[in-house]
Order: structure tokens, then C-alpha cells, then sequence
């Protein structure tokens, strides 16, 4: 029986693959170091200073009271309607700017085909009391206020 003396040649090239990785841990952690900010992590998996970046974004809801000041005509017609209690942000995007000055920005005008569908596509996480609307099945495709007023989805008459 022979033993084979092993030459520290045979080991070489797994030195430097240990030394590569260990570079590359290294480059890694150094990398993460400076790319992560020091308040990340202070409140679960995110960054404390967010809160104090949104604080200092400008309000873009108006709320509400101020649609009501000039439009309590449609909040009338949402009264009693399975509407009542939808914004009109949800459908009209932000008024903050055009609250504070109605020429400035007009409210955005929903396309009826899709908006609708953001609320009353179905889906198994709605309660089954909320009305669910396959477009296919239940209009052919036809665009929601075909047979119903936006504001008030009672069936149109006539």
C-alpha cells in the first residue's frame, strides 16, 4: 500500500475559491452597508424617516365636506343609495387643488366601462351581500352607466 504525499499545489485552487468568497461576503456586506438607511428597521421591515417624508408631501384629499360645499346636489342623490358611503375621491382621484380652486383642476371624469369594475369585480375575499358584477355575463360589455347612474346605481328607469 502506497500513501500519496499531496502536494499544496492540489489545494490552491480551493484557497482562492474560499478567498473569492469570502471577497464577495465582504463586498456584499459593505455594499448592503451603505446602500440600506440607518433608520430601516425601526418600525418592523420599514423605514422610520417614510412617516416624516409623507407628513411633508402636500395634502392631495380633499375629503369629503369639501365636495359637499359646492356638489350637494350629488351628495343628495347618493343619499339612501349603495353609493352613500363611497367618496368621491374613490372614483374622481385627489381634490385637494381643485377644492381650493375649481378652475385650477377639474375633478377626473371615471371611465364608466372600468371604474365600476374596481370596486364590484368579483372576488372570494367580498362579502356575498356586496354586489359583484361579472361585465361579460351581466351587460355583454356594455359600460355601467348604460343602466345605471354612477352616483346612485339604482337601475335607471325607462
Amino acid at each position: 500500500m502506497t500513501i500519496v504525499a499531496h502536494d499544496f499545489r492540489d489545494f490552491e485552487h480551493l484557497l482562492r475559491l474560499v478567498a473569492i468568497f469570502v471577497v464577495g461576503f465582504a463586498l456584499f456586506i459593505v455594499v448592503r452597508a451603505m446602500l440600506v438607511p440607518d433608520d430601516f428597521g425601526v418600525y418592523g421591515h420599514f423605514r422610520a424617516g417614510a412617516l416624516d417624508d409623507n407628513r411633508q408631501r402636500p395634502l392631495a384629499h380633499a375629503g369629503a365636506a369639501a365636495c359637499s360645499d359646492c356638489h350637494d346636489d350629488v351628495v343628495n342623490s347618493r343619499a339612501g343609495g349603495g353609493h352613500e358611503k363611497v367618496r368621491c375621491e374613490a372614483c374622481h382621484g385627489p381634490l385637494a387643488a381643485h377644492a381650493d380652486d375649481p378652475s385650477a383642476q377639474a375633478p377626473e371624469l371615471p371611465n364608466p366601462g372600468t371604474v365600476c369594475l374596481k370596486c364590484h369585480l368579483p372576488a372570494m375575499a367580498k362579502p356575498a351581500t356586496f354586489p359583484q358584477v361579472d361585465p361579460t355575463e351581466h351587460a355583454d360589455n356594455e359600460p355601467c352607466d348604460t343602466c345605471h347612474l354612477p352616483h346612485s346605481p339604482r337601475l335607471e328607469e325607462g
